[in-house]
């Protein structure tokens, strides 16, 4: 992408009522349209969806492309896209502006900071879809599933609030199905090391975002995980 039609995103998404981005991680906050401070944290249902329904977060959403996908089959949930690039989400935040889509909104920010945006027990479901896997064991700490990550969402997660994995890479399912193990606290619901062998558990796995594409027309197959990370998980 050039330079000049990033700008162009990063000017254009400053005028899109559904997208929030923080700009300091030393200082962490949030601002809206036109760089408008904003106080989110523990008031999302009352002061962007207006609404009672539960929040889903997406986290490295990317182009927001399951975030949409999810706000269009479920119109009574509501649905939070996370990542750090701002012009990926301007493709997502569009779509969703122009489909009306107002159950879904976007925050650009890091996720090791999450808990600075939402409030204790605020968040009812996490959706992990194709992360970067981060294959070298240096860098095991930035995985999403990993123990540190585990830590963020409980700050956040309602008790029992269900974490969703889904991804083609096998070494990343390996170590959170190790993750999982390895702590009293969580509790693997359902396993599927390939979704398409069968008929689809639930139907927000028909949701397929470019990269999951690719990786079928790769012949890899799609895994997916459901568990929960807190001391009292709801039944399978």
């Amino acid at each position: 992408m050039s330079r000049k039609n990033k700008l162009r995103k990063f000017a254009e998404v400053l005028s899109f009522p559904n997208v929030y981005e923080c700009y300091n991680v030393q200082e962490p906050g949030l601002v809206g349209v036109n760089m408008e401070p904003v106080e989110l944290k523990g008031a999302w249902l009352e002061r962007h969806f207006k609404n009672d329904n539960p929040i889903t977060l997406e986290l490295a959403c990317g182009a927001g492309e399951y975030a949409v996908g999810l706000a269009r089959l479920f119109p009574n949930r509501n649905f939070i896209g996370v990542d750090v690039k701002g012009n990926r989400l301007h493709a997502g935040a569009k779509i969703a502006l122009q489909e009306g889509l107002h159950n879904v909104a976007f925050v650009r920010t890091r996720i090791e900071i999450i808990d600075h945006f939402f409030a204790a027990n605020e968040i009812a479901e996490i959706w992990i879809t194709f992360c970067d896997p981060f294959p070298r064991a240096s860098k095991e700490n930035r995985r999403l599933t990993s123990p540190y990550f585990h830590e963020k969402y409980r700050q956040i997660l309602q008790s029992g609030g269900l974490v969703h994995l889904k991804h083609d890479d096998d070494a990343l399912v390996a170590f959170t199905l190790e993750t999982l193990e390895e702590d009293s606290r969580c509790q693997l619901l359902y396993k599927n090391l390939d979704i398409y062998s069968g008929e689809l558990p639930i139907p927000e796995l028909s949701i397929q975002t470019l990269y999951e594409g690719k990786h079928l027309a790769a012949g890899k197959t799609i895994k997916y995980l459901r568990y929960t990370i807190n001391e009292n998980p709801i039944s399978s």
